[in-house]
């Protein structure tokens, strides 16, 4: 197979990065909110964001992983 189709495979995975941002984005302007409503309930909140953003966050590593594995692993022709 070329060289630029594992180019453009390595591309596509890393892809996964943006929505692991845009999803902790989000996590976190809800979190936020939801502190400013109750404030009482910032500990437990901010737990389950951290949760939350290291799940998305490990989405975006599995994606790198993927990406380096299609670009230095010698595939069988």
């Amino acid at each position: 197979m070329e060289t630029g189709l594992f180019a453009i495979a390595a591309g596509i995975a890393v892809l996964t990065g943006f929505g692991a941002g845009i999803g902790i984005g989000i996590a976190t302007s809800r979190a936020a909110e939801g502190v400013s409503r109750q404030p009482e309930a910032a500990g437990k909140i901010t737990t389950i964001t951290l949760i939350g953003s290291v799940l998305a966050e490990a989405t975006a590593i599995y994606g790198l992983v993927v990406a380096l594995i299609i670009l230095f692993v010698k595939w069988p022709a």
